[in-house]
């Protein structure tokens, strides 16, 4: 069992490897720049922020982190067509040899709807839980939001609309495999309405607004699985299965 496994563990590392290399490039090049980057992350919430405030590092080290977290992300949304296509590699063994030739449309989509995803964070969703989170008691206190704290709780929700957004990618992969198909997708629609607002309610700032501004869009896109399911892996009849 272990033998079968070890070709697989290999073939793991080694796209791993491939991606740790990529992101560590993009790393090194995004550091000498995050002063502009890093200022394009701030644009929401300074643009919320009431008069007299502003960012402030509460910590010495905190600047140096803050930068390095920058980076990070920027390296990592930067090295995207390189990580999907590593996993398309490494998951392309169990395929069909016309299924390992949806490897460019499977990149594509799939960094685009991180980026439509992190994209809908940044304009809409950053910039409304934001406003409600600053707003609410500066009446009675001077807002000085910390830079790292910020850009930790800015990265964090940008990440979760990305990774959130890959359902209908993620759907398609699995119904084209057979895996998952329209009516199954049916069937546990109102448990995934349920985890859809719980993962919402961990992502976003405490209201309600923001909550729903995550968990609407996901349950359009897991609708719109459903019919990419029905597409590409449209259930059995129970008839036919009879017959």
């Amino acid at each position: 069992m272990l033998e079968d496994l070890k070709p697989h563990i290999a073939d793991l590392r080694k796209r791993l490897v491939y991606s740790a290399i990529s992101l560590g490039i993009a790393f090194f090049i995004c550091f000498f720049f995050y002063e502009p980057i890093l200022e394009w992350m701030m644009v929401p919430v300074e643009a919320v922020l009431p008069p007299n405030s502003q960012m402030v590092a509460v910590e010495i080290q905190e600047t140096f982190f803050t930068a390095l977290k920058v980076a990070f992300f920027a390296g990592f949304i930067i090295s995207l067509p390189v990580i999907f296509w590593q996993l398309w590699l490494f998951l392309s063994p169990g395929l069909y040899d016309h299924e390992k030739k949806l490897v460019v449309p499977f990149v594509f989509f799939a960094t685009l709807m991180f980026l439509i995803g992190s994209s809908f964070a940044y304009y809409v969703v950053v910039p409304f839980g934001f406003e409600f989170l600053i707003n609410f008691g500066s009446a009675v206190v001077t807002i000085l939001p910390s830079i790292g704290k910020y850009v930790g709780f800015f990265t964090k929700l940008l990440f979760g609309f990305g990774i959130a957004f890959e359902l209908p990618v993620i759907t398609f992969f699995l119904a084209k495999i057979g895996l998952v198909d329209d009516q199954m997708l049916k069937d546990y629609f109102k448990y995934a309405v349920v985890i859809i607002f719980i993962f919402a309610s961990l992502l976003t700032p405490p209201d309600v607004i923001t909550q729903f501004l995550m968990a609407g869009p996901l349950i359009f896109l897991y609708i719109v699985s459903i019919y990419i399911a029905k597409v590409f892996n449209p259930a059995t009849p129970i008839e036919d299965e009879e017959e």
